[in-house]
């Protein structure tokens, strides 16, 4: 079983972007993908070179593949990781890690008793835009971190998306869809989040898709869709992140970090690059932060790649289930808050990822043109 040995489970819209970088990356392989529909595994496979297109049981009894990479629905991701890991597989999710955060300790559990890994998307704290930032906050550029403003916000995605539905039912929604990509780079950032507080509503209860070739069915809103909350990090720093599905329009930054000595302007988490600003307590503008650090394009797979390295080197991964399962815990406490009407203090502490070395996989970027 060779780690950069890779097969895919789930041939939908983001396997692009993995399958062209780990294709490119150099030592990583994609041997065989796979999907419900047989004609889009089919088309991957044509489309990327892959030699074998085939259904998950002949994937996962593949003795070669040592990771498999999952990229199906939310709704099945648990079952498909769990599969993966009783196969013997590492297994990298995308996010999120699964709907609840019992089944994500589950499936660490399982992989802990099997002497496998379990990694998790988002990568995007590993690219060049969120190093840079991690830099700064290190080197003491803002002095003692002790604030976070987070926002994600938008009218969703049945304008543009082919098949939206999974976006409005349970496991998706603004949070677990893209609260995943805030809250990483946020712990990735300040160290693990201690307390969750939250309020969430459901503001209309279907939503018409406009996009092709499903326009004008009708999507049935399962989860909420406009979610604000507040974060305790362990290290003191507090946080506050809004996701809505529900905003026509605004002016708020994606992410901001207040320290006692400036501030930093942090890109977007969905994104690999900047742009990076710092603006200390003398400066009379914000500057921009020259990103040199490699990984600036869409390098989705970064994630997959780091922890195949790592299984080799016997170290830890960075993308680490321990961490997608602490960012899960928290987004279901934000939940469960809004519910309940009280604050909820996290179980998970995770290590906070170490930083990327400006050197690592220096060869895998430049192979990949990132």
């Amino acid at each position: 079983m060779n780690p950069f040995t890779i097969g895919i489970v789930g041939c939908g819209n983001i396997s692009s972007i993995y399958l062209r970088n780990l294709q490119a990356f150099g030592r990583t392989r994609v041997k065989a993908v796979s999907d419900l529909n047989m004609e889009s595994a089919q088309q991957r496979a044509s489309e990327f070179a892959i030699p074998i297109a085939c259904s998950v049981d002949e994937l996962l009894d593949d003795s070669e593949i040592g990771i498999v990479l999952n990229l199906t629905v939310p709704l099945v991701h648990f079952e498909i990781a769990k599969r993966a890991i009783e196969a013997g597989k590492h297994v990298y999710n995308e996010k999120p890690l699964a709907l609840e955060t019992r089944e994500g300790e589950q499936l660490l559990s399982i992989a802990l008793g099997s002497g496998v890994r379990v990694g998790c998307a988002p990568d995007t704290f590993l690219g060049a835009g969120l190093q840079t930032c991690r830099e700064l906050i290190d080197r003491g550029d803002i002095g003692e971190p002790i604030g976070a403003q987070a926002f994600m916000m938008c009218h969703g995605h049945e304008s543009w998306h082919p098949s939206p539905e999974f976006y409005y039912q349970r496991g998706g929604g603004p949070l677990f869809d893209m609260g995943p990509y805030y809250l990483t780079a946020l712990v990735s950032l300040l160290g693990p989040i201690g307390r969750v507080s939250g309020a969430a509503r459901i503001t209309s209860t279907q939503r018409t898709i406009t996009s092709e070739p499903k326009r004008g069915q009708k999507i049935a809103v399962e989860t909420p869709t406009h979610i604000s909350a507040l974060l305790d990090f362990n290290a003191g720093a507090i946080g506050q992140i809004t996701t809505s599905f529900d905003v026509w329009h605004h002016k708020c930054p994606c992410l901001e970090v207040y320290g006692t000595e400036g501030s930093l302007s942090v890109p977007d988490p969905n994104g690999f690059d900047g742009p990076v600003q710092l603006r200390k307590s003398t400066d009379d503008e914000w500057h921009d932060v020259p990103v040199t650090r490699p990984f600036a394009g869409n390098s989705r797979g970064l994630g997959v790649l780091e922890m195949a390295d790592a299984i080799e080197a016997n170290r830890p991964h960075r993308a680490s289930g321990d961490l997608a399962c602490h960012v899960l815990e928290a987004m279901e406490a934000v939940l469960q808050s809004s519910a309940g009407e009280r604050s909820i203090k996290m179980k998970s502490v995770p290590i906070q990822p170490l930083p990327l070395e400006s050197t690592m996989f220096a060869y895998e970027a430049a192979s990949a043109n990132l």
